[in-house]
């Protein structure tokens, strides 16, 4: 076997054309699955930066209306998004129980206050869902590579290795130079199918961290958020 007839390319170039259709279809996995990597790694890293610097800034405020004033500026952060939900939930709750000069409709004002709060409960409900779906777009098919590429480049062996036995028997030669060709060609889709499969792998394992961990911190917050909005609740009743 020669130098040239032992290279990498020169075995792809003459691998069969289901080997062939095999390589090209890992390689679409493997180029999708490092694009969505890049991108969900710099997504992830900034939303997660954004979050602590807005939940810093968060606990520096005021009052609301500063916090909202900081959130508007931190887009990228999903903390910051879902307090932006439950103010503006909030603020209707309010422009709804209460006139134009601040002072409450009727008597029934203290259950309007505990009404608006479950809409803004529910509309940070819903803000956290849509935010971690947000966090786990593309995500998935990182698994989906990292489970299917192995048993795709391992069909692409068993085809090129059932070529090879198959040109054995026609030719009834099975020296060394003759099988070795073959099997070299076919188990270089068994190694693509791992090089798709362990980076995706290893990148899904660490989105799924990262957003586990902005979820909790998603969730931390709405309750800390709550609790601030029903100790105003509580002060206006008792005023």
């Amino acid at each position: 076997m020669t130098p040239e007839t032992s290279g990498l390319f020169y075995m792809l170039s003459n691998a069969g054309p289901v080997v062939k259709l095999v390589l090209l279809l890992l390689f679409f996995f493997s180029i999708t699955s490092w694009a969505i990597i890049f991108i969900k790694f710099r997504y992830i890293r900034k939303a997660y930066r954004e979050s602590v610097d807005f939940t810093d800034l968060f606990w520096q405020c005021r009052n609301l209306s500063d916090a909202f004033a900081k959130a508007r500026v931190l887009k990228s952060s999903p903390v910051a998004r879902v307090f932006v939900a439950g103010y503006l939930e909030m603020k209707k709750a309010s422009e709804f129980n209460h006139g134009s000069d601040g002072a409450p409709k009727d008597e029934r004002a203290s259950d309007y206050n505990f009404m608006g709060l479950g809409s803004v409960k529910r509309a940070l409900r819903r803000s956290i869902n849509v935010e971690v779906r947000r966090l786990s777009q593309l995500v998935p098919f990182l698994a989906t590579a990292g489970n299917t590429a192995p048993f795709i480049g391992l069909f692409g062996t068993v085809w090129g290795i059932m070529n090879t036995f198959h040109g054995i028997g026609s030719t009834g030669s099975a020296s060394l130079a003759v099988v070795a060709p073959g099997i070299s060609e076919a188990l270089v889709a068994t190694a693509a199918g791992l090089a798709v499969a362990i980076p995706s792998v290893m990148a899904y394992n660490y989105f799924v961290d990262r957003i586990r961990v902005l979820d909790s911190e998603l969730q931390s917050f709405v309750a800390d958020l709550l609790n601030l909005i029903e100790r105003d609740i509580q002060k206006q009743r008792g005023a």
